[in-house]
């Protein structure tokens, strides 16, 4: 790994120098664009949308649109004149509970390793916080920007995640929340059966990104200049069913048969088996009186 930033953790009159790494990548298979006929690569140029002419990097200037046409333009002397001081720091504000953070505010994941003679003090933070069982709320600079973040432990090592500002969080706007949907207890009881004969623990190297997966094969299949197997189809979605009661049911004894569990059948169908049960033995009974008649006759 390749450190993006060096720093330093500061909480009080305690400073701890460290690096800070990527803790994640995306495995997305990434595509060029290119001409369909001989595979060459597809290429844009910056070009102005007044005069034209292609525009090299060093014309190029960041510009703020003010509406009616007008443009607003900074140049990196703008830029440096603004009030980042924690450029090179990260700064502890406070020591929350982990719980009181909302997961929708979360941004991306960094590693922080010490470096140089910080091992000590990086170690006796990192205990502090797990002995405490708190994250810390601190703000970072990176790429120009001011954030907001958390520094909580993984795996013993000290984890940033930065954060969105609570102003950068969309308010949920739907109509159903103004109606007045009102749920039977019996429905709840049902869902809530669903649940439980779904609950597990999350272990995530069970999960596996399927269509990845068969991509890939369809690359390797055409580097390798054989025949491209067809990708099994994919489950149909089934419909949307009408009684929410009966599809919560379905949900619930196919989960357990996935489990391996036997569904317990209702009262009323229980009821209705052993009536059956019963007609059955007395039909059988009654058939040997029926043959002895045909036979006296």
């Amino acid at each position: 790994m390749r450190a993006i930033w060096k720093g330093a953790v500061s909480f009080g009159l305690v400073s701890i120098a460290v690096k800070l790494y990527s803790a994640t990548e995306e495995k997305d298979i990434r595509f060029h664009q290119v001409h369909r006929t001989d595979g060459g690569r597809i290429k844009y140029q910056r070009t102005c949308s007044i005069d034209g002419e292609v525009v090299s990097y060093d014309d190029i200037a960041k510009g703020y649109d003010i509406g009616g046409g007008e443009m607003v333009i900074l140049t990196d002397e703008d830029f440096a004149d603004l009030p980042l001081t924690t450029s090179r720091a990260i700064d502890v504000l406070e020591f929350v509970p982990a719980e009181q953070i909302d997961p929708i505010l979360f941004a991306k994941t960094y590693y922080l390793e010490p470096e140089g003679q910080a091992a000590k003090p990086y170690v006796l933070l990192r205990d502090a916080l797990q002995d405490a069982d708190r994250v810390a709320i601190v703000k970072i600079a990176l790429r120009q920007r001011e954030q907001l973040a958390t520094l909580r432990v993984h795996e013993g090592v000290l984890v940033l995640n930065t954060m969105l500002w609570p102003d950068e969080v969309r308010t949920p706007d739907f109509g159903f929340l103004d109606e007045d949907i009102e749920t039977r207890p019996a429905e709840l009881a049902m869902a809530s059966s669903l649940i439980d004969s779904m609950a597990g623990s999350f272990k995530p190297e069970e999960f596996t990104d399927n269509y990845r997966a068969a991509l890939q094969e369809v690359i390797d299949a055409k580097v390798e200049g054989r025949e491209v197997v067809q990708p099994e189809e994919a489950e149909e979605a089934p419909a949307a069913a009408v009684d929410l009661m009966a599809a919560l049911k379905a949900s619930v004894e196919r989960a357990k048969a996935a489990r391996g569990e036997a569904a317990a059948p209702p009262a009323k169908k229980a009821v209705a088996k052993k009536a059956a049960a019963k007609k059955t033995t007395a039909a059988k009974k009654a058939t040997p009186v029926k043959k002895a008649a045909k036979k006296s006759a």
